[in-house]
């Protein structure tokens, strides 16, 4: 990426912008008002009246629902029709919507009359007769009979009461002692828990009101159902102007808007930038075949990058000798002074370059993941490719079921086909993991929602399970070793990212004390732990699970004595290196070991998962162990399968008798029925729960172990993505 610096006069601004933004390749940086002279730029003339064109283009598509769908064949858009045709539009979409609100507002009105008049239909009684007295009082309202007639039959202000009850609803007819007397009803129901209840203005009865009301109702929604037509026929009619007049106008507008990034005096301006450094030549020249002699275009540094990590910039010499402040054809000394002030130019903003991210179409969606801790920097290593080499990996490890991965797959091909931006990518990285889940469900044994397929199928697997039951204990602890394995290969591939890292930005020295102090200390505690120093110290497991993962094949015994002291000497040595480079961080010296023994939580979701799924299939099916086979789980799945194992105890033990094998519905009937339902659905809501709580665990913990111990040796984040001043037309063609 170079870095760029135009300087111009500012007759010629607006030009200069329309050939930057054409060129659509220059990411303008913001001015930060570090030099003295300089302001930000104001929005060209104009500007306001199109943003509120803008507006109002986005309130009538909102209005209209318009999306980008409804996009018609693309074509130029001048001024004098956008401005005429928006108006017209306005007018008619506008008289349309305030006539859909108000007849919205009168059907909710008409429905909360019809609301209003349900208690009253419950005592039965006409409208008429419940207002319009002198001589009584009438109140209706909801609450208890027998507390209302106690308070009127306890109140002195009332000569005679009647009260009407329909349900909840309470009717009272009272006249007071004195005639002259308002509102002593609701006084002597001072202390009743009532609400009162407003008399619907209408004569008939409450039947009557409410079907006046409900013929009311369908009126207006006739009358609804044509505005909504005719507001739908104006949609078909004005969606393509609408979509190109939001382009052209938002154009416009990001145009008008540019000098608000510019340093400007009263009559001159500096514009700052990155751009391609491939593309700066072709660049230079269509600022100036725009402008000509009124701009000056320098290229005032350069900064490499390789994927390796390194990053440098170097100064550009300006080879015509002169101060940016000489090609803004002399606009006023001030301008002249105030430009050259650093070197010939005003250089403002930061100086770090933005960052495009390419990864390929099969590990570009997980620049999301890596995004989401953080956009790596322009001097730094995109981890986006590991991460997509270990994140799905992880995962699938961590699942390990045919079932659940071709549903994960699904669901990820559903969000990849449907959704566009994140939600692609999230179903992009979802039919990875799914795919990792399906293979190490093959290896696990053709695990299918939990069941080992190979045992329903009478073959032989030389993976027998998880280790979840007796028979494959042995294979659990094997996965122990394999997820620490996992993590020091790991935490090795992030301490070299950050050992070549440092060395190509400080120096070797810098690499040695700060990332090869950790490389040391890593491999030698672990070289150390895997070795025969001390054999009788250290569980048989770490040894053997080289044979059993390599079914025998491969034996490894343990790293001999002599180079598990070697390793403890290369730890010793780290330590050493650490202490004279990074004395403060020898406080986390057992950060190698432990962060290592985290991965240990592979293994730990791997059983976890499996031991739902197991759970789920005991309830659902039951399940039995061979004492005289391999010390495996059989499932059940008929009742008289269940009774041949609980009539041969001395053969096989019974785990749990399942929901749907504990009746047999042939010989008990409806029981037995309800039995077999209930079965399949805690079997259907379990796995459901299951695959679920997998996203959740495994994804949380994949991409934790991505974030904390991984991108914690070489990885800081905090870049900014390279968003070249310009837009690519979709709707509208710049004839």
């Amino acid at each position: 990426m170079s870095r760029v610096s135009v300087t111009g006069s500012k007759r010629v601004i607006d030009d200069v912008i329309e050939a930057a933004y054409a060129h659509h390749s220059l990411h303008v940086t913001d001015y930060d008002d570090r030099y003295e002279g300089f302001d930000p730029g104001t929005s060209l003339a104009g500007a306001e009246t199109v943003n509120e064109r803008l507006v109002t283009v986005r309130s009538l598509e909102s209005i209209l629902d318009v999306d980008e769908d409804d996009a018609d064949v693309a074509r130029s858009l001048d001024d004098d029709e956008l401005v005429d045709e928006l108006e017209r539009v306005r007018e008619r979409v506008n008289e349309l919507n305030d006539e859909r609100d108000e007849l919205q507002a009168a059907i909710r009105d008409r429905q909360e009359e019809i609301d209003r008049l349900e208690p009253f239909a419950e005592l039965g009684i006409d409208l008429e007769y419940l207002r319009g007295y002198d001589s009584v009082e009438v109140v209706v309202g909801e609450a208890k009979p027998a507390a209302v007639e106690a308070a009127l039959g306890d109140a002195d202000s009332i000569d005679v009461f009647d009260v009407f009850v329909g349900g909840d609803v309470v009717a009272i007819v009272a006249r007071p002692t004195d005639p002259d007397a308002e509102g002593v009803v609701q006084d002597a129901l001072v202390g009743v828990d009532i609400a009162l209840l407003d008399v619907p203005d209408a004569d008939a009865s409450p039947e009557e009101y409410v079907a006046e009301l409900e013929a009311e109702q369908a009126d207006l929604r006739d009358e609804l159902d044509a505005v909504e037509r005719e507001l739908e026929s104006v949609k078909e009619e004005a969606a393509g102007f609408l979509l190109r007049a939001e382009e052209e106008l938002t154009i416009e507008a990001e145009k008008k808007e540019a000098p608000l990034s510019f340093a400007t005096t009263e009559n001159a301006f500096v514009a700052e930038g990155w751009v391609p450094t491939e593309s700066y030549p072709d660049f230079e020249a269509a600022v100036v075949d725009a402008v000509g002699d009124h701009v000056e275009v320098e290229e005032l540094e350069r900064a490499s990058f390789t994927p390796d990590g390194d990053h440098h910039t170097e100064s550009v010499d300006d080879e015509s000798g002169g101060s940016a402040a000489e090609s803004a054809a002399s606009a006023d000394r001030e301008t002249e002074t105030a430009v050259a002030t650093d070197g010939g130019h005003a250089a403002h903003g930061t100086d770090d370059p933005p960052v495009v991210q390419d990864n390929g179409s099969a590990a570009g969606p997980f620049e999301l993941l890596v995004q989401a801790f953080g956009r790596p920097k322009y001097s730094e290593f995109d981890p986006t490719l590991l991460v997509f080499l270990t994140f799905p990996a992880m995962f699938g490890f961590m699942i390990g079921d045919v079932g659940y991965g071709v549903l994960y797959a699904a669901i990820g091909f559903f969000m990849y086909s449907k959704f566009d931006g994140a939600f692609r990518e999230l179903g992009s990285v979802a039919m990875w993991a799914g795919g990792f889940t399906i293979l190490f469900g093959i290896y696990y044994g053709i695990d299918l929602f939990g069941y080992h397929a190979y045992q329903l199928l009478g073959i032989h697997w030389p993976v027998e399970g998880k280790g979840l039951s007796p028979a494959d204990l042995d294979w659990g602890l094997s996965f122990l070793v394999v997820s620490v394995v996992f993590g020091i290969v790991h935490l090795n591939v992030g301490h070299v990212l950050s050992f070549v890292s440092t060395a190509q930005q400080h120096d070797l020295k810098h690499a040695v004390y700060e990332a090869g102090s950790w490389l040391l200390i890593l491999n030698g505690a672990w070289i150390w732990i895997f070795s025969r120093v001390f054999p009788n110290a250290k569980p048989d497991f770490l040894f053997e699970a080289v044979s059993v993962l390599t079914f025998g094949a491969v034996s490894f015994g343990g790293f001999p004595v002599l180079i598990g002291w070697a390793g403890a000497a290369a730890a010793v040595l780290g330590l050493v290196l650490l202490g004279i480079g990074e004395p403060p961080e020898l406080a986390e010296f057992l950060s190698p070991v432990v962060n290592v023994i985290s991965y240990a939580r592979l293994m730990a979701v791997l059983l976890a998962k499996g031991g739902m799924a197991l759970a789920v299939n005991l309830l659902a099916f039951g399940a039995y162990i061979d004492d005289g086979g391999d010390g495996s789980f059989h499932f059940i799945f008929s009742a008289d399968y269940l009774s041949y194992v609980q009539s041969h105890p001395e053969d096989y033990e019974l785990v749990f008798a399942g929901i749907t094998t504990a009746f047999d519905p042939a010989s008990i009937g409806l029981v037995g029925v309800v039995a077999l339902v209930g079965g399949i659905v805690v079997a259907v809501v379990g796995h459901i729960v299951v695959l679920l709580l997998g996203v959740t665990s495994a994804g949380i913990q994949a991409v934790r172990l991505e974030y904390v111990e991984f991108f914690g040796n070489f990885y800081e984040g905090g870049g900014r993505a390279y968003l070249p001043f310009g837009r690519d037309r979709k709707y509208t063609r710049d004839d």
